[in-house]
């Protein structure tokens, strides 16, 4: 087997068996822990910007630089970057608060109540007590 096949298939079982250790996390705890959430969160931003700022960013310059010139591909490109990130924030403010699932809820605080009153119906989950026809 080809060495970069190998290596390509491990960083994937490792990928994988990550998410499904981190489901675990969330599936078995009774209380939020706010700290562990607050630097997995940080953690996984900071990745995803990694990823975005160093790679994707790189390739779009590359892109840009053919396309513009160097002069020209170089501002085109930071441009795009920080004018997506300005795009983010202005959608992320022009929805309301309730529906915004980027505002901050802890589990403690949904009532069996609020979950019973939910439209469940997208999630694949209904309430038969109520809703079933026999």
């Amino acid at each position: 087997m080809n060495d970069n096949l190998l290596f390509a298939f491990i960083l994937t079982l490792f990928a994988g068996l990550s998410t499904g250790i981190g489901s675990a996390f969330a599936i078995f705890t009774k209380k939020t822990n706010r700290t562990f959430l607050s630097f997995s969160l940080g953690f996984s931003a900071g990745v995803m910007i990694y990823v975005s700022f160093v790679e994707i960013f790189q390739k779009a310059r590359v892109s840009l630089i053919n396309v513009f010139g160097s002069q020209y591909g170089e501002v085109y490109t930071v441009l795009a970057f920080f004018g997506g990130i300005l795009i983010i924030l202005i959608i992320d403010a022009l929805i309301p608060s309730p529906e915004n699932p980027h505002e901050i809820h802890f589990v403690e605080e949904i009532s069996q109540e609020e979950l019973k009153n939910k439209k469940t119906s997208k999630n694949g989950i209904s309430d038969c007590n109520s809703n079933c026809n026999s």
